[in-house]
Formats: structure tokens, C-alpha cells, sequence
């Protein structure tokens, strides 16, 4: 078995690395045809306690994890600083050391503004290089990572906005290429995000909080393997949370959060037909331009700009696949006198795009300056990859910053 080839293919569950070629395959009159990018490990849920709630973040309470999901959050942290760091193994049902880092940490300049930062290393595990005869050439261990540098501004009591600056590295590409020395892809990319949270107010009987987020992210240049260029994972993250007191000791959380890739859809390509008029499984090309014929669907290789633009009206069957390519996520969180929490969540992404669909579970500790969370991940499918995923994160927030008095509206 090529254990690179299960590695690369498999890095986010039906999600290619590289191209934007188009399965036609069908599923229940519907073509299956996932969006691909270059380096998904962007996409993965690197922490515990968002990764516990089916993956929401666009409006959940700031952490130390923030700039992944929404990086305005962070100008409403309590705390003056934190630190952390997430282990997820991944793929444990593919192979067994495949893991993903996570640290993360912040610090409040003053009272409306806060700087963060974060590095996430994805360890792709040892690769055993063979040559054409299958003898073995050595070894490699392949890795990617990203660096964020986040600043999150308060315009107001409710409102901030966000812009981190992302380092992406990749050094994937010498497996494809037999080993060779090649250098390793990299590219940059930046998030604008923004954060709504209301005062308390009353809900019934009980008192209540509104927060809202929306966020872009991973919007950058496209990063080049070999003479290829592939678009990066640019996403659109829109959420809304609703947390209520239920009484002095017991706090619950619902969230919302719709995410759509800001990348082009593959189109369908139009196949040459045999001497019989049947389809082969040769793409006619146009003997003008030497491209690709397309059958239905829009050109995905196009400058960055277009693509996002693009990405909104681009799928080959039209407004119903458009709508299918929005994931989401729902979340609850549930605390017990602020030291004792339990959620639960779930994703779904349909599946002629990828489906990806899970129950998640997740718990965590305070105890002081120190926090402990931990979440499981439960796929709806059987022999899915993704099951056995869990997450650990351990993280330490110092001195409290002064709250803000909060009004409670009749």
C-alpha cells in the first residue's frame, strides 16, 4: 500500500489537494462534485472546545483559539492574556501518525484592543521512497504549517473587527515528485472578521446574551506545486449564538454557523465519444486554445478575485448546487457555575460535496488559571476515516481583565 497516496487524498475526507477536476459520478440524479483545494489542513477544527460543538466558532465566547474561527473575538476576552496548545491525531483509521498542533495564545493591549497569535503544524507521519522497482530510497516526513499574527480592535461596547495575517508553508509536493529536492509551496493570506455581543437582556423569564460573527478567511494568493497553481481553502464563516442564564449556578449556549468555500466549482468537462457515439474517458480539448471543453459550469482557473466572486454562481447544476455547497454547523455548550462544561454538536456537508457528517461531544474544566477540554468526534457513516478523531487542549488564562458592566433590558 502507498502510504503517501492514502495521506495526501485522504488530508480532509473527499477533499483532493491538488486540481479541480470534476467527478461525474452520480448520486441520486446529482453529480458528486466536491470543491478541492490546495492545503485543507486549513479547514481542520484545531481545538476542543469548538471541535466539541460540531465545529461552530463564528459566535461563541472568545478563547484562545479564536483566530481560526473568527479572530474579532479575541477584543472580548476577560482575561488579559492566555496561551494553549491542541493535539488531534487524525485519520487513525488510515494510518497512525498523522497529527495535527495547535498553539494559540493572545494579549490585551488595553481595554478595546487585543493581539493574538497562533501556529498550527500539520505532521503528515514517515513516508518509506521507493524507485520504480520498489526499492526503498529512503525516507521523508512531510509536514505543513501556518503562522498567524491577529490584531482585534473594539469600535464599541457590542461591535469589533478583526484582520490576522497568515504564513502558509507546505512541503508535500517532493512526494509527489518522486523524492526529488524540490522546495516547499508556500503562500500568504489574511482574515477580516467582525464580532457582535449584546447586552444581557431578558428572554421569559431568564436573562440572555446575543452574539453574532461573520468571517473570511484564508483569502490569499494561490499556491504553486511543480507548474501548478491551486487555490487555498478561502471560506465565508457566518454565525449567531444565543447563551442564557437558567439560574445563578446553570448557563446554556445554542450556535449556529453556515460556511461556503470562496473557491471556483469544478465544471463538468465534455468527453470524447467513440465510433459507437459513447462517452470515453478522454476530456476533448479545444484544439483553438488547448484547454478543456466545458459541458456545463464556469472556467475555475481564474485569478483569485474572480474565483471568490465567481464561487457564488458557478456550479454546473446551477442555484441548487450552489446552495449545496454551503456546510453547517449547530452547537450547544452547557456550564456549570463557570467551572464545569459539556457540549455537543453536529456538522453536515451534503454529499455530493464531500459528506462530511458527525455528532461531536466534548467536555471541559476550570480550575483557576487553568483549562482543560477534550472532545470526540462520532461520523453518521460507517468506516468512515474520521471516526476516533478526538481533540485535548490544554490552556492557561492570567489575570482577569475589568468587566464591562452589562445592561439588562427590560
Amino acid at each position: 500500500m502507498n502510504k503517501h497516496i492514502i495521506i495526501l487524498s485522504s488530508a480532509l475526507i473527499s477533499k483532493s489537494i491538488f486540481g479541480q477536476i470534476s467527478n461525474t459520478q452520480q448520486l441520486n440524479g446529482q453529480t458528486i462534485n466536491p470543491i478541492t483545494t490546495a492545503v485543507p489542513f486549513l479547514l481542520i477544527s484545531p481545538d476542543s472546545r469548538q471541535g466539541g460543538m460540531g465545529d461552530v466558532g463564528a459566535a461563541t465566547d472568545p478563547d484562545i483559539n479564536s483566530i481560526h474561527w473568527n479572530g474579532s473575538k479575541l477584543a472580548f476576552s476577560e482575561k488579559k492574556f492566555g496561551v494553549g496548545f491542541t493535539v488531534t491525531p487524525w485519520l487513525r483509521l488510515l494510518v497512525p501518525d498523522i497529527n495535527l498542533y495547535y498553539l494559540g495564545g493572545y494579549a490585551k493591549i488595553n481595554k478595546r484592543t487585543t493581539v493574538g497569535g497562533s501556529l498550527r503544524y500539520f505532521s503528515l507521519g514517515n513516508i518509506e521512497l521507493t524507485n520504480a522497482t520498489g526499492v526503498k530510497t529512503g525516507d521523508f516526513k512531510p509536514n505543513e504549517f501556518a503562522i498567524d499574527v491577529a490584531v482585534s480592535q473594539k469600535l464599541s461596547d457590542h461591535f469589533a473587527l478583526g484582520v490576522a495575517t497568515r504564513f502558509i508553508n507546505s512541503s508535500i509536493s517532493r512526494v509527489y515528485f518522486n523524492g526529488s529536492q524540490g522546495n516547499a509551496a508556500s503562500t500568504v493570506a489574511v482574515d477580516l472578521s467582525m464580532y457582535y455581543k449584546s447586552d444581557k437582556f431578558k428572554l421569559g423569564e431568564k436573562k440572555a446574551i446575543y452574539t453574532a460573527g461573520l468571517a473570511f478567511t484564508n483569502i490569499g494568493a494561490k499556491i504553486k506545486y511543480s507548474n501548478d497553481q491551486n487555490f487555498i481553502p478561502m471560506n465565508l464563516r457566518l454565525g449567531n449564538g444565543l447563551k442564557t442564564e437558567i439560574d445563578e449556578f446553570n448557563t446554556i449556549g445554542f450556535y449556529l454557523d453556515f460556511n461556503k468555500l470562496l473557491v471556483p466549482t469544478p465544471p463538468v468537462y465534455k468527453y470524447k465519444k467513440d465510433a459507437n457515439g459513447n462517452p470515453t474517458a478522454e476530456i476533448e480539448i479545444d484544439p483553438a486554445t488547448g484547454a478543456k471543453v466545458i459541458e456545463k459550469g464556469k472556467d475555475p482557473n481564474v485569478p483569485v478575485a474572480q474565483g471568490i466572486l465567481q464561487s457564488f454562481n458557478d456550479a454546473p447544476d446551477g442555484f441548487k448546487e450552489e446552495l449545496q455547497e454551503i456546510n453547517i454547523a449547530t452547537g450547544l455548550e452547557y456550564w456549570y457555575n463557570n467551572t464545569f462544561a459539556v457540549r455537543t454538536g453536529y456538522f453536515y456537508e451534503p454529499k455530493t460535496k464531500g459528506s462530511r457528517q458527525f455528532f461531536t461531544v466534548g467536555m471541559g474544566f476550570k480550575f483557576k488559571v487553568i483549562n482543560v477540554d477534550g472532545s470526540y468526534l462520532i461520523p453518521t457513516l460507517l468506516n468512515n476515516p474520521l471516526q476516533r478523531t478526538w481533540r485535548i487542549t490544554l490552556s492557561f488564562n492570567f489575570d482577569a481583565a475589568s468587566k464591562e458592566k452589562e445592561v439588562i433590558q427590560p
